[in-house]
C-alpha cells in the first residue's frame, strides 16, 4: 500500500473514531443543560443576520446554529457526528427553526469555495485533530470580506485544564494531532488565520455554570454524558486505582473553579474570536 493510501486510511480510522467518541454520551443534553447561551454570545458577535448565508463547523446539535438561523438566516449546521442531528432537528422544530443539516468534515468541509457569508464555530472546530487544515478549509469557503467567528475554551480556563487533567489516564493522540484548548490561544488562532483575514477582534470571557450540586455531581455527569470525559474513563475501565485517581483529579478541579457563596457554581473561560476574510 502507497504511503497516501496508509495516510488516508490512518485518517478514517481517526475519524471514525472521532465520530464515536462524540456520539457517546449525551452531548445534546451538555449542550443544552450546561452551556444553553453561549451559541448566541457567538452568533451576535458575529453579527449574523437575515439574508446572509451561513455555515456552523461543528454545529453539534445546534447550540449555534439554531439561534443564527432565529435571525432569518440561511443556515447549515455541519457536524463529523450525525447523530447529534435528530436532538437538533427536535429543539429547532421546538423553537421554530427551520436550517439545513449536513455530515461533514471540519478537516475538507464539502462547500464550494466562498459559499458562505459568515462561517462560525461553537466549542466544535476546536476538537478536530489538524489545526490549519481546519482552518484553511473554514476560510476557503468564507466569502471574500465574510466574517469567521470562533468561540473556543481556553488552555487556562476550566476546560482546558481538565484536558490537561486527563490527559495522562488518556490513549497516546495519534501523531499531528493538536490539543483542542490551543484554538483558545489567540496568537494561536491569529497564525492559523494569518494574513487572509483584518479586523481581528479577539477577548476572553467566562460562561456561568451552575447545573451541578456539587464537583462531585459535576464529574459524574461528564463521565455519563460528555464523549472525551466518557473515553478517557473507558481506556482505564480495567484499572479501578486509575480511575479511583481521575475521579478524585475531577472533583478537585471543579471545587478549585468553584466561584461565590451557596450553590456550587464554576466559572468557564473561552476565548471569543471574529475576523473579516481579506477582499
Amino acid at each position: 500500500m502507497s504511503e497516501s493510501l496508509v495516510a488516508k486510511e490512518a485518517d478514517r480510522t481517526l475519524k471514525a473514531k472521532h465520530r464515536a467518541v462524540w456520539a457517546s454520551g449525551d452531548y445534546p443534553a451538555v449542550a443544552a443543560d450546561v452551556i444553553p447561551d453561549l451559541g448566541g454570545v457567538l452568533v451576535r458577535a458575529s453579527g449574523v443576520h437575515s439574508g446572509q448565508r451561513v455555515l456552523d463547523v461543528g454545529a453539534g446539535s445546534g447550540n449555534a446554529a439554531i439561534p443564527a438561523a432565529l435571525t432569518g438566516a440561511d443556515v447549515v449546521a455541519s457536524d463529523l457526528t450525525p447523530e447529534l442531528f435528530d436532538a437538533g432537528r427536535r429543539l429547532a422544530a421546538k423553537r421554530g427553526a427551520e436550517l439545513d443539516w449536513q455530515a461533514a468534515d471540519a478537516e475538507a468541509l464539502p462547500f464550494g469555495d466562498t459559499e458562505f457569508d459568515v462561517v462560525m464555530s461553537c466549542v466544535g472546530v476546536m476538537f478536530a485533530p489538524h489545526h490549519q487544515t481546519s482552518a484553511d478549509e473554514m476560510m476557503r469557503v468564507c466569502k471574500p470580506g465574510g466574517t469567521i467567528g470562533l468561540l473556543s475554551w481556553t488552555p487556562a480556563g476550566f476546560i482546558g485544564r481538565m484536558f490537561g487533567v486527563m490527559k495522562p489516564y488518556a490513549p497516546p493522540p495519534p501523531p499531528g494531532a493538536q490539543p483542542p484548548p490551543l484554538w483558545g490561544d489567540e496568537a494561536h488562532v491569529r497564525e492559523l488565520l494569518g494574513d487572509r483575514v483584518t479586523d481581528v477582534v479577539a477577548q476572553c470571557d467566562t460562561v456561568r455554570v451552575d447545573h451541578f450540586d456539587s464537583p462531585q455531581g459535576f464529574r459524574d455527569y461528564f463521565k455519563a454524558n460528555y464523549g472525551p470525559t466518557i473515553a478517557v474513563y473507558k481506556a482505564i475501565s480495567a484499572d479501578p486505582d486509575k480511575v479511583a485517581a481521575l475521579d478524585v483529579e475531577l472533583a478537585d478541579l471543579a471545587l478549585q473553579f468553584g466561584v461565590g457563596e451557596g450553590a456550587f457554581a464554576m466559572d468557564w473561560e473561552y476565548l471569543l474570536l471574529t475576523a473579516h476574510k481579506a477582499a
